[in-house]
């Protein structure tokens, strides 16, 4: 990237890189159901302040030792957790190669800290959370708590929450049929998220007007 295209990523989101996740696990509880897949996408903006989608690194995951399985989880997301087949990677060196590629593409965007984008923010940046402290990931560019929720931006900017009837409201494919898999929903969020972004731009929300200096006021 140039230099003017980082300058203009920093800018737009106060330094921080937006990281879109999704994963598929094996229940509801961070601390104790197994991560079985992640996909990790990560965005560019052009010359414009255009944002689109970059590049995508997934993985499916091998359940760590002592990981829950609800049968129900499996039964709706359909893996099978210790099929050989999946080619699963072990829970630590999915989490090492996620915030190396991560570092790499913040540093290039010129950002300081990474935050996720997710539908439901809250649960997948938790398992991710989770991930990172159990593998004792002490170097992570993951801002630990903020995130930026594109259910609440679907609300606000299309009038829907699900992800498949927010992308199709914004013009964006969406097949069923290959919804709950991490990396298929990972990329439709990403360019969701862009989308909203770039239609913000696209009204005269950004960037932000300029504040006039009060008559008198002298620069300190």
């Amino acid at each position: 990237m140039s230099d003017t295209e980082q300058t203009l990523f920093s800018k737009r989101f106060r330094g921080f890189f937006p990281v879109v996740i999704d994963v598929e696990t094996a229940g509801f509880n961070k601390d104790t159901d197994a991560l079985l897949e992640i996909a990790v996408s990560m965005l560019k903006m052009d010359d414009n302040g255009i944002l689109s989608l970059d590049q995508t690194v997934h993985f499916h995951v091998a359940p760590f030792e002592g990981a829950n399985i609800e049968k129900s989880a499996i039964e709706f997301n359909g893996i099978d957790p210790f099929s050989p087949l999946r080619g699963a990677v072990a829970e630590d060196e999915v989490i090492k190669e996620i915030c190396k590629a991560v570092r790499k593409a913040q540093k290039a965007a010129g950002c300081q800290r990474s935050v996720v984008v997710a539908h439901n923010a809250a649960f997948d940046h938790g398992f991710l959370n989770a991930a990172i402290e159990r593998n004792n990931i002490k170097r992570t560019p993951f801002h630990p708590f903020v995130s930026f929720d594109t259910t609440s931006l679907a609300g606000l900017a299309l009038g829907q929450t699900v992800l498949a009837k927010a992308c199709r409201t914004a013009g964006i494919e969406f097949d069923n049929s290959q919804a709950h898999s991490a990396l298929y929903d990972t990329e439709r969020t990403a360019e969701l998220f862009c989308y909203i972004v770039n239609k913000w731009q696209a009204l005269g929300g950004w960037p932000l007007p300029e504040p006039e200096e009060e008559e008198g006021q002298t620069e300190q």
